[in-house]
């Protein structure tokens, strides 16, 4: 981000506008390593920035790599219809920095939700062409059989697909639970497969994208991170690497 004013480093961080942020300097609610800010005129480094605004500290970032476990019963949605939104997870300078979901995951779906943003991170973690896979697990309205997993894997014609589509992995974990690896990402593909196959999806979870999983942040549901560099380099496919 380079030198900038306080005034800008604080909107560039979703503070609010130009106006505000300069009020909030004047009011002496910013400081830098315990030093009270009085000018938004002040210019500063923003690398390895840290503020401190309204007691809270903000480490100043170009971008936000953002990990949620999203629980169930919120709309991956900027404007949600008929639950709340993600965003009301996150704190409000998210929103005011216009973060978005990567993807999405149905109201009813838990699991990871990625969010940023860096408008080409989140087209190339959206692009199909990336063959990202991810992992969800699913509770099966009725039992499991070998049949099931069996015709997942061989593939499923979908109506409105031309081919049918594959798991690229998948196992029996319990009498009426699955995990499935896919790669496609096609809307609401879990639940229509399983429909396809003659059962039913009566709870979905995603636990993991490309070898990110849920499970190595340690977040509850509703809990978020930041993702860094080590975290963000495991979304990238194993072919992609360098």
């Amino acid at each position: 981000m380079s030198k900038l004013s306080l005034d800008r480093i604080l909107q560039s961080q979703g503070f609010g506008t130009r106006k505000y942020c300069r009020a909030l300097i004047e009011d002496g609610e910013v400081s830098i390593a315990g030093e009270v800010q009085t000018s938004y005129k002040t210019s500063l480094e923003t690398d390895g920035l840290v503020l401190d605004v309204f007691g809270e500290q903000w480490v100043v970032r170009e971008h936000v790599y953002i990990a949620l476990h999203k629980p169930a019963n919120f709309e991956c949605s900027r404007k949600p219809s008929h639950h709340p939104g993600v965003l009301t997870l996150l704190p409000e300078q998210f929103t005011w920095r216009d973060v978005q979901p990567v993807g999405r995951l149905d109201h009813d779906t838990t699991g990871m939700l990625l969010m940023s943003d860096d408008g080409p991170f989140i087209h190339a973690q959206s692009s199909p062409k990336r063959h990202i896979p991810k992992i969800y697990q699913a509770t099966t309205a009725d039992p499991v059989t070998p049949e099931l997993v069996a015709q997942l894997l061989s593939g499923v014609q979908l109506h409105d697909e031309p081919a049918p589509l594959a798991a690229q992995r998948c196992v029996q974990l319990g009498e009426r639970q699955l995990e499935i690896v896919l790669e496609q990402g096609k809307y609401h593909q879990v639940k229509r497969m399983l429909a396809a196959a003659g059962n039913h999806c009566a709870a979905l979870h995603r636990a993991a994208i490309g070898g990110l999983t849920l499970d190595s942040l340690g977040l509850a549901e509703g809990e978020w991170c930041y993702l860094e560099k080590e975290q963000l380099a495991l979304l990238v496919p194993a072919e992609a690497q360098p």
